[in-house]
């Protein structure tokens, strides 16, 4: 290592504070549908999930040197660039946080990355190859794959399970979706935790500390690992509730197919290099879920919430980025300046969220009765088209029955007249 300013200190640890908004940002696209579901208790998922978030981030640097050498210029980026990328990242995830939506913290970082870049060097600065072809294309097809992935994985449990005992059935779609959650707790921390690593990676470059094309040092991948895992543990109770259930109500045959369907697709991209939002994938995998059971009902006004979070998130980023940046150029005062609203910013975007605290004590509570919303066009549609669930039928054969055991024998009915 030939040298580790000031600034380039300053870099690392606010790529730190970074991963570890990912890791409470993110913590609900491993656990919020198994905590839903009753299959572990919050405390012990989000636990689980930390520690297979730190074992993921060592298998794997593809999505790291995707960060660090494909997506933007490396030479001319100045680690106050990178610094500013990561304050736009920062806000935005603390923004979505407090209003509990599944935003993408991996597209947050993108964006800002982008944004600062452009306002240091120009759009030349960034490559766009790579853009479209390993962020954005991945973005559109991530929760569209899992989400079908899910729909179809969840049609087939309940055609599997149809004639299997109940409770007996429940017991062990509980058990798999505990070990799936594990799986996407994995893909997050081999996908997600490399992010932070690859940001730092270019940060050293920029600043004189590695060499180009570098991969990762062991202390880059420990510590990203770590934060990521400590924000994880931490738990980010806002947007495990909006997973668990502002999205739709899942049975743990339909948490199961979920994660597992999630896990695989982020898997698959992790090893493709791809920056993949696990937040899409999984979001897409719940509802993919949700309209595969016969009455299933997603709750549209929460997934348009969602999706235009989805759609301001890049240029979010971007824009709070490249103003960072824009005040960082006047030196020591402005890098400190843009430092100390980051700062002030989260801490008053913590204020507020005490104002309603959501904790591993209420996350599960029922939401307050409000207007039922009607089930959606897309819903109504799959739910026409879907194989009742089982015992569906004899309930509905009892149902008939029933006002003809009860009748008045004085009273004809229809079979005797």
């Amino acid at each position: 290592m030939e040298s580790f300013s000031l600034i380039l200190a300053i870099v690392v640890v606010t790529a730190l504070a970074f991963d570890f908004t990912n890791g409470f940002h993110d913590t609900a696209n491993a656990m919020a549908t198994t905590i839903s579901t009753g299959a572990l208790k919050p405390k012990v998922a989000v636990a689980m999930s930390a520690v297979l978030n730190l074992v993921g981030a060592f298998l794997s640097v593809e999505v790291a040197n995707t960060i660090s050498k494909g997506l933007v210029d490396e030479t001319g980026i100045r680690p106050e660039v990178i610094f500013a990328a990561l304050v736009g990242a920062i806000l935005w995830n603390l923004l979505t946080w407090l209003v509990g939506l599944p935003s993408s913290s991996s597209h947050a970082l993108m964006g800002g990355l982008i944004g600062a870049a452009v306002a240091s060097a120009g759009i030349g600065a960034v490559n766009g190859d790579v853009l479209v072809t390993k962020v954005l294309l991945p973005a559109i097809a991530a929760p569209i794959v899992a989400g079908l992935a899910a729909l179809l994985a969840t049609r087939m449990t309940y055609s599997l399970g149809r004639k299997a005992d109940g409770r007996a059935a429940a017991k062990g779609y509980r058990a798999g979706q505990i070990a799936s959650a594990g799986l996407v707790s994995l893909a997050h921390g081999t996908n997600d935790a490399q992010k932070t690593m690859g940001i730092i990676t270019l940060a050293l470059i920029a600043g004189g500390s590695l060499a180009p094309d570098s991969d990762p040092p062991v202390w880059v991948i420990l510590s990203a690992g770590l934060a990521i895992a400590l924000g994880t543990y931490l738990g980010g109770w806002r947007i495990i509730r909006t997973m668990g259930r502002g999205l739709t109500d899942l049975q743990p045959q339909q948490g199961f197919a979920a994660q597992t369907s999630a896990a695989t697709v982020i898997l698959a991209s992790s090893h493709l290099g791809f920056s993949l939002s696990t937040t899409h994938s999984v979001s897409g995998a719940v509802m993919g879920a949700g309209l595969g059971r016969k009455g299933g009902v997603v709750r549209w006004s929460t997934a348009t919430r969602m999706f235009v979070a989805w759609g301001l998130t890049l240029p979010a980023a971007a824009l709070v980025a490249a103003l960072a940046e824009w005040v960082c150029r006047a030196g020591d005062w402005g890098t400190a300046l843009v430092a100390v609203f980051l700062v002030a910013s989260s801490f008053a975007i913590w204020r507020i969220s005490r104002r309603e605290v959501v904790d591993h004590t209420n996350v599960v509570d029922a939401e307050k009765p409000g207007p039922a919303e009607p089930a959606g066009v897309v819903t109504t549609a799959m739910a026409a088209v879907s194989p009742p669930p089982a015992g569906a039928t004899e309930d509905l054969a009892a149902t008939v029955a029933a006002p003809a055991a009860t009748a008045d024998p004085k009273t004809p009915s229809a079979t005797t007249v």
